[in-house]
Parts: structure tokens; C-alpha cells; sequence
């Protein structure tokens, strides 16, 4: 659905060198710290910024040779984006019913109803968090094949962002559909996504199915003696702590058989993180 091949954006003091692929029927997350790369990855995906080398496909086309037909296929959630603060949802229906051919009205008002959104208040007067359910409305309101979400559940309460997320599985039920989005709240990743992409100063540095990342990614907590004693070939990162090393695996089942004195805890999605940006190699 979406493919980024040697994609280089050159800005003083940052350059982004990506590539990556969305998979039909995926849901694939992008995370990294801010100014990673990630709002950068979407603008180009979108056409809103042209990058300096590379090549970017979405349905199979250039991003430069996509038609109107083909950009209705796509529904857009940008972090630093939106509609106009003076306009109201009606005043906001027509427009997305001339934009999209497939705009759905009648379940478009029926979803904003649902997520207390009010018809007839002025957008600007709208909290961060329902500007953001807006925008997601928007998005999956004209039957669009791929989503490109940046930070969508942001600003967002723990029962909002569960009910948007619950949106997003519906809208992933037809099986046909994919998803590309970058979020600061790893559980949100963890239960959402089939695979991630790590970006971090401008490049990919990880990608992994999210069942591998949960179930064979692990922390190994040793002394400075056990660390000397250690089988290094499954350690991704390593990072010196007060009580010895904190190292980062793919393999956390080899540690448990032929480690049994050391510490093999569990990794998650932030801790992944931290170590691939903060940890030596």
C-alpha cells in the first residue's frame, strides 16, 4: 500500500534516510522520540514535502502521479494540522461530502453524536482531544484504504483513546485496508499494531512484528561479572547501570536456557526504545 525506498530529506542540522513499507491489511506503527523523523516520513508519504532522493509509492503509484481518485483513498491525521477554528461540523459536512465521492453523512453525524462531539459549536472552541476525534471522524468517513495517522489518540483520555482505537478496528475489519500510525503511548501500539518501524536522527533503526517484539525481546539485568561471562551475539544494545549492565535482546529465550542465574525481564515498547537510542552497540 505504501512503500518509502532510500527516501532522504536533506534540513540544516537533520536529514531523513527512510525506508520502509505499509503491508495491505496492517496496521503498522512508526515510534521514535520527538524530532526523530516521524511527522517528516508522513509529510512525504503525502506529497506536502518533496524529498531530495528516493523513491515513494502509495497504491503501486509515485506520489507524484497519483489522481484525485487516488487521494480520495486516503484518510489524513496530521499532528500539527486541522480544520478551521471559525467552521462548525455542519458547516464542515458539506465540504467533506463535495471533497469525497464515498463520504458516508448520515454515519459521519451518527459517529460524531456518539463521541459527544456538538454540531453546531465552532471548532476553535473545541478541546484538544475533540479536535483530535474530529480529525479521526474525518478520516474514516469516506471509506478511504489507507490511513496515515500522526499521533491521532494524542491529547486524548484513557476512555477516548479506547474508543478511537475501537473506531480504528472497525475500520480494519474489511481486511483490505491498512494503516500507518506513530503514537507517544506504546500500549496504544502494542495492542493496535502488526509490526513497527523505529525511527530515530532521521533513520529506520529497528522493524519488527509486534507478537516478536512482546514475546522474544527481553531487558537482561546483570552484574559486571555475569556481563563479562555473557554470550554477546544476541545483544542488540547494552547500557551501564549502578548494579552492573542493562542489555537488550531478541533472543530472550537462549538467555532463559543457558542463563539461569541472571535477571531476564520482560521488555516493552519504551523500553525498547530507550534502549536502542540510549544504548551502545
Amino acid at each position: 500500500m505504501v512503500k518509502l525506498r532510500g527516501v532522504k530529506k536533506h534540513y540544516q542540522g537533520f536529514e531523513l534516510d527512510c525506508s520502509m513499507a505499509v503491508q495491505k491489511g496492517c496496521v503498522t506503527g512508526l515510534i521514535g522520540k520527538n524530532g526523530a523523523g516521524k511527522s517528516t516520513t508522513f509529510k512525504a508519504i503525502l506529497g506536502l514535502i518533496k524529498p531530495d532522493e528516493g523513491e515513494i509509492r502509495v497504491f503501486g503509484k509515485k506520489v507524484s502521479d497519483l489522481e484525485p481518485v487516488d487521494k480520495e483513498k486516503i484518510g489524513v491525521v496530521l499532528a500539527d494540522s486541522g480544520f478551521s477554528g471559525y467552521l462548525t461540523i455542519k458547516d464542515l459536512i458539506p465540504i467533506l461530502d463535495n471533497m469525497y465521492e464515498k463520504f458516508d453523512k448520515n454515519d459521519f453525524i451518527k459517529k460524531c453524536k456518539n463521541f459527544s462531539l456538538p454540531l453546531d459549536k465552532k471548532i476553535k472552541d473545541f478541546s484538544t482531544g475533540m479536535k483530535r476525534k474530529l480529525q479521526v471522524l474525518a478520516a474514516v468517513s469516506h471509506e478511504a484504504e489507507v490511513l496515515i495517522l500522526d499521533e491521532p489518540t494524542a491529547g486524548l483520555d484513557v476512555v477516548a483513546r479506547d474508543e478511537l482505537l475501537n473506531l480504528l478496528r472497525e475500520y480494519m475489519e474489511k481486511g483490505d485496508r491498512s494503516i500507518l500510525i506513530s503514537s507517544h503511548i506504546s500500549a496504544d501500539l502494542e495492542g493496535f499494531c502488526d509490526d513497527i518501524f523505529m525511527i530515530d536522527d532521521g533513520k529506520i533503526v529497528m522493524h519488527e512484528e509486534t507478537d516478536v517484539l512482546l514475546s522474544d525481546y527481553a531487558l537482561l539485568k546483570v552484574t559486571n561479572q555475569q556481563y563479562q561471562m555473557l554470550d554477546k551475539k544476541y545483544i542488540l544494545r547494552y547500557r551501564k547501570e549502578n548494579y552492573g549492565y542493562s542489555c537488550l535482546t531478541n533472543q530472550k529465550q537462549f538467555y532463559l536456557e543457558n542463563y539461569p542465574d541472571i535477571t531476564v525481564e520482560k521488555g516493552n515498547i519504551d523500553e525498547v526504545i530507550m534502549m536502542m537510542i540510549r544504548g551502545e552497540e
